[in-house]
C-alpha cells in the first residue's frame, strides 16, 4: 500500500520544480517518443469508460493485439500505474496492457472530483473491476484476461481471482499484501527493531503506542506507519526517490496540475485502508482454480516476503510459482521491470499458453 508515502516524499519535487523545469520537459519529451506504438498490430487507446455509474480512466497499450491481455490493478490506494509506463514499455512488446485509474485515483479522481467518486468501498471497487473486465473482454475480443496486481491492488486481485476464475487466465501478485485480519505483524516488529537500532526514540514510542493490530489503527496512524516503514529502510527509501518520485515527476502523461491531482487522489483514497487491513485472506480462501503466481521483492519491508510465502504455500491451484526479486523492496516490479518481465515470460506465459486467447 502506498498511501501518503509519496505525498510525504513529494517535497523531493520542490527542488526540481524550482530550477529544472526545462530538464523535466526534455525527459518528458524523450519518454513520449519512447511510448509511441508504431507496430502494425499495435494498440494505443485511452479515455473515460463509464464504470459503476462514473467515468473512469482506462488505457490500452501494446505492440501486438494478438498478445495476452493484462489487466493491471494498481496500488496505493489511489496510486495509478500510469506513471510507470516508460519503465515498463518493454512489457508492451509481449502483452497488451490495460491500465485503470480506479475511483479515487489520478484522472478518475481529477475528472469527477472528491464529491463525484460515488460509493467508495472495496466492494464497489470489486464490482468496478468486474465491469471493466467484461468491457475489456468485449473490446479486445478475448475470453480471459491476465490479472497482475501490485501492493494495494493485490487485496482486490485475490478476491477477483477467487470469485471469478472463469474470467482470468492467471493471477500474478507482486508487493503482495497478506493482512490476516490485521494480525500479520512481522513488518510492524521489524520496524520497531529498526527504529530502536537507529535510536529513534520518539518514533519508536509512537509506533509502540499504536500496537501491532492494524485493524485498530486510524487512517492517520496507518499513514504515519507506512511513512516510517519506507523512510527507515535504505533500499525502500532509495526506491521511493529513484523509481516512484522520478516516475511521477518525469511522467509524459502528467502536467504539473496532473501531478497535484495524483497526490490529492492518494490522500483521498487513504480512507480505504481501515477496511482493507481487516481482510483475512486465509478465511476468505486459499483455493484458486487458476494459475497462481507471487513475485515478491526479496527485501520488502512493507509487505514482507515471508507472510506472502506462507500464504502461497497454503494455496491450492492447478499451477503455482513463487519467486523473489533480489535487490528489491516494495515496488519490486518497477525497480526491476526487466526481471519482472523475465518472470512473466518464463513462468506465466507457459502456464496460460493453452488458454483460448480470442473469441
Amino acid at each position: 500500500m502506498l498511501g501518503t508515502i509519496v505525498t510525504a516524499s513529494a517535497a523531493a519535487l520542490a527542488g526540481p520544480a524550482a530550477g529544472l523545469l526545462g530538464y523535466r520537459q526534455l525527459k518528458r519529451t524523450s519518454y513520449a517518443n519512447l511510448l509511441r506504438v508504431t507496430a502494425p498490430h499495435g494498440i494505443d487507446e485511452s479515455g473515460f469508460v463509464r464504470i459503476g455509474g462514473i467515468d473512469q480512466w482506462v488505457s490500452v497499450r501494446g505492440d501486438d493485439r494478438r498478445n495476452p491481455v493484462i489487466l493491471e490493478l494498481h496500488g496505493g490506494p489511489g496510486a495509478s500505474n500510469h506513471i510507470y509506463v516508460p519503465r515498463t514499455r518493454a512489457w508492451e512488446r509481449h502483452f497488451t496492457i490495460v491500465r485503470w485509474d480506479m475511483r479515487g485515483a489520478d484522472r478518475t479522481f481529477a475528472h469527477n472530483g472528491p464529491d463525484g467518486q460515488g460509493e467508495f468501498t472495496l466492494a464497489r471497487l470489486h464490482r468496478d473491476a468486474l465491469e471493466l473486465t467484461h468491457h475489456v473482454r468485449t473490446r479486445l475480443g478475448v475470453d480471459k484476461v491476465l490479472l497482475v496486481a501490485n501492493s494495494f491492488g493485490t487485496v482486490l486481485g485475490l478476491r477477483l481471482a477467487r470469485s471469478h476464475p472463469e474470467l482470468y487466465s492467471a493471477y500474478v501478485g507482486t508487493d503482495q499484501n497478506i493482512n490476516a485480519g490485521g494480525r500479520e505483524n512481522s513488518a510492524y516488529h521489524a520496524l520497531l527493531a529498526r527504529l530502536e537500532k537507529a535510536g529513534k526514540r520518539k518514533e519508536l514510542a509512537g509506533v509502540t503506542a499504536m500496537g501491532p493490530d492494524k485493524s485498530a489503527w486510524t487512517v492517520e496512524q496507518w499513514s504515519a506507519y507506512n511513512k516510517l516503514v519506507i523512510t527507515s529502510d535504505p533500499l525502500s527509501y532509495d526506491t521511493m526517490k529513484t523509481v516512484v518520485i522520478r516516475s511521477l515527476w518525469f511522467s509524459p502523461q502528467h502536467t504539473l496540475g496532473g501531478l497535484r491531482a495524483y497526490l490529492k487522489g492518494m490522500t483521498f483514497s487513504e480512507r480505504l485502508a481501515p477496511e482493507a487491513v481487516t481482510i483475512d485472506e486465509r478465511r476468505e480462501g486459499t483455493s484458486f482454480p487458476l494459475p497462481f503466481f507471487v513475485f515478491q521483492g526479496a527485501s520488502d519491508v512493507l509487505t514482507p516476503p515471508r507472510p506472502a510465502r506462507r500464504f502461497f504455500d497454503d494455496v491450492v491451484a492447478p499451477v503455482k510459482d513463487f519467486a523473489l526479486i533480489d535487490d528489491a523492496s516494495h515496488f519490486a516490479g518497477f525497480r526491476h521491470p526487466d526481471r519482472f518481465l523475465d518472470l512473466m515470460l518464463t513462468k506465466v506465459r507457459p502456464a496460460i499458453a493453452h488458454e483460448p486467447a480470442r473469441r
